[in-house]
């Protein structure tokens, strides 16, 4: 077997059952993170409850949904958040005009929610403007354009908020990088420092999680910590 012609042969497939319009509404739909039913997949798409079915059973064989059966109805979700970084990767390279930002997408996703295991949304692009802002970050020289480093301020100001920097350091995974937020068009703070920023937000209770979708909630104390801290609008 050539395994080169066979990697061709999957990705061509992927792309093939993304690129469907139909198909890439239902996906879209999907990215909040909330399971959704054949039928109000179907609505969304914009085809028959038959031609729905066939959309999704295309989908899942190439593992782009998964389906749970609960009594009489099957829920379908996004088979994983690699799933869902692709379909972000895919908005950012379409760019367009303004109403192509985020497909169907919740309005309290674009406020604030996870990618991966950093914050998004309006939230994660003003932390980030804000980090550098404070020049908490400068551009690593020894890594790509997309790589920071933390300047001694900014080393000092994140552990006051709790981050270990030099555990954080220690992680076998990039350290600071701009991500490119798909709803924002503009950086978010990605890596292990985005991450540990997160977990941290959320021991603290500065933030909150959805139980069912990757949407992020300002708690009281967060929407208080905000503006003294950062000088963020709360």
């Amino acid at each position: 077997m050539d395994v080169d012609q066979d990697g061709d042969a999957a990705v061509s497939r992927i792309a093939a059952a993304i690129g469907e319009p139909a198909r890439a509404r239902m996906l879209y739909y999907l990215v909040g993170g909330l399971a959704r039913t054949s039928t109000e997949l179907a609505i969304v798409a914009e085809v028959s409850p038959s031609t729905a079915s066939v959309h999704l059973n295309r989908l899942k064989a190439e593992r782009l949904v998964k389906v749970v059966v609960q009594g009489k109805h099957r829920y379908y979700s996004l088979d994983g958040p690699n799933v869902a970084g692709v379909l972000e990767g895919l908005s950012v390279l379409a760019g367009g005009s303004p109403h192509m930002r985020a497909p169907r997408t919740p309005t309290r996703l674009r406020a604030a929610r996870t990618c991966y295991d950093h914050i998004a949304g309006t939230l994660g692009v003003s932390l980030h403007d804000r980090f550098m802002a404070l020049k908490w970050l400068s551009a690593d020289s020894e890594g790509s354009d997309k790589a920071y480093d933390l300047t001694p301020k900014g080393t000092h100001a994140f552990e006051a908020l709790g981050i270990a920097i030099q555990d954080t350091r220690a992680l076998r995974r990039r350290f600071a990088y701009a991500c490119l937020d798909w709803s924002e068009r503009r950086p978010h703070l990605g890596g292990a420092l985005g991450a540990a920023i997160l977990r941290t937000a959320l021991k603290k209770k500065r933030v909150t999680q959805d139980q069912d979708s990757r949407a992020l909630s300002l708690t009281p104390l967060g929407r208080r910590e905000m503006p003294a801290r950062f000088g963020l609008q709360s």
